[in-house]
């Protein structure tokens, strides 16, 4: 799909989709519980859909209504598992299911696209080798097998917190207890304890140091309704509009709602940096909030420039992301350089030469969109927005900025 967007100024409020992040924790952990369970406030993502029917593969009893869904009771952990779970393209999915199948003992093959294959599982490679499980990983699929005890594990936290979380999903229902070693630099902290949080709805304790988790056995997840919050990675998308230069001289002022100041989503310091960009070049950290990085080089870019570090995982993202919003940027005139783990954003922006490219990621998407408010522009591979937010136009347009979507075969 191409997306056509017109400039503007917008104006008004628009509500936060719920936290992807933390939805995929509660229906996990509603599934663990075995019993009865409301998660309310869901939305239906590409990525939320692959976590359901993962967890509908693995045994569990769902059903679906508009914005929620109901785990029924089980009376624990469910056995009938199939022996292929589809993943899509969601890194959470994947690193969240890999030790739920590894608590079967059964011999599973996940699959989904070649580019989430690409990226990392490097920690439950290390993990399965040394305890003598199968893990046998090709193009667009992996197979594991092998039955997880309680003990020690050292995982590396500077890949991605989405092992350590899947790990803590697993490791209370052992028979005895546990201890997660964290080597190296612990990044992205705020979403361990996300997953600590979630755990502690439903009954689950855990214990949390700068290096290391320690988890006692025995536990047993309790059934427990709940609703998800609204999520701040979005959210940045709606209030970065308030960080742009004004159009014809009218400032864009736009209020997102649901959400909430006291959130341990990492993303939330997003406000903190806008304001940042719109005073200076600033230097900015986001070693615990990847995800805003390609908005905040959008928001950089249509104003004086500036530097984001701790970007090395940008790289094994949906895209990598840092090459992809140079390329974008170029287009508008704006220069940027990659590095390492630093990214150095120009700024000068201009309207676009040639149509954006999307490159199949819907942060990438997001970012380029919100800039075409200002310069008007072309957007395709534009449907990539499913993976997250479906209806991220409508609610640009709500906004009012003008958008016309042209269909193409890959919508």
């Amino acid at each position: 799909m191409k997306v056509e967007i017109t400039p503007g100024t917008a104006s008004g409020s628009v509500c936060a989709p719920p936290s992807k992040s933390m939805t995929h924790r509660a229906l996990i952990c509603a599934f663990l519980s075995g019993g009865q369970c409301k998660i309310d406030n869901i939305a239906y993502s590409a990525d939320i859909t692959a976590t359901i029917g993962a967890l509908r593969t693995l045994g569990a009893d769902i059903a679906q209504e508009e914005n929620s869904v109901i785990f029924r009771k089980t009376g624990g952990l469910p056995h009938n598992t199939q022996n292929e779970i589809f993943c899509n393209e969601s890194g959470s999915t994947l690193r969240f299911m890999i030790p739920l199948c590894l608590l079967t003992g059964r011999r599973i093959t996940l699959s989904g696209s070649a580019r989430l294959f690409s990226r990392s599982l490097s920690v439950y490679e290390q993990l399965c080798h040394e305890r003598g499980f199968e893990f046998e990983q090709k193009d667009s699929s992996l197979t594991v097998c092998g039955r997880l005890s309680h003990g020690t594990y050292r995982v590396r936290g500077d890949i991605s917190s989405q092992f350590i979380s899947g790990l803590m999903f697993v490791l209370p229902v052992l028979s005895g207890d546990s201890v997660i070693e964290i080597t190296g630099k612990a990044e992205s902290m705020p979403y361990i304890k996300m997953t600590a949080q979630t755990l502690s709805q439903f009954g689950v304790t855990v214990s949390i140091s700068d290096s290391r988790i320690e988890i006692p056995g025995n536990q047993r997840y309790c059934a427990s309704d709940c609703r998800i919050e609204g999520d701040w990675s979005n959210a940045a998308f709606f209030l970065a509009l308030n960080s742009l230069p004004a159009y014809h001289a009218v400032k864009n002022n736009v209020r997102v709602t649901e959400i909430s100041k006291k959130s341990l989503q990492g993303d939330r310091i997003c406000t903190e940096y806008f304001d940042k960009i719109t005073r200076c070049a600033p230097q900015l950290d986001i070693s615990d909030c990847p995800d805003l990085g390609p908005v905040l080089m959008s928001a950089m870019a249509a104003n004086h420039g500036g530097t984001l570090t701790g970007t090395r995982r940008l790289k094994i993202k949906e895209s990598d992301r840092g090459c992809a919003m140079a390329s974008e940027l170029a287009k508008s005139g704006v220069q940027v350089k990659v590095n390492e783990n630093s990214i150095e954003v120009g700024h000068g922006l201009c309207p676009p030469t040639a149509p954006l490219c999307g490159h199949n990621d819907h942060r990438i998407v997001m970012a380029l969109a919100v800039l075409c408010t200002v310069t008007g522009g072309v957007i395709d591979d534009a449907q990539a927005v499913n993976k997250s937010m479906p209806d991220f136009f409508e609610k640009l347009e709500t906004l009012g900025i003008g958008v016309k979507k042209v269909k193409t075969d890959e919508t």
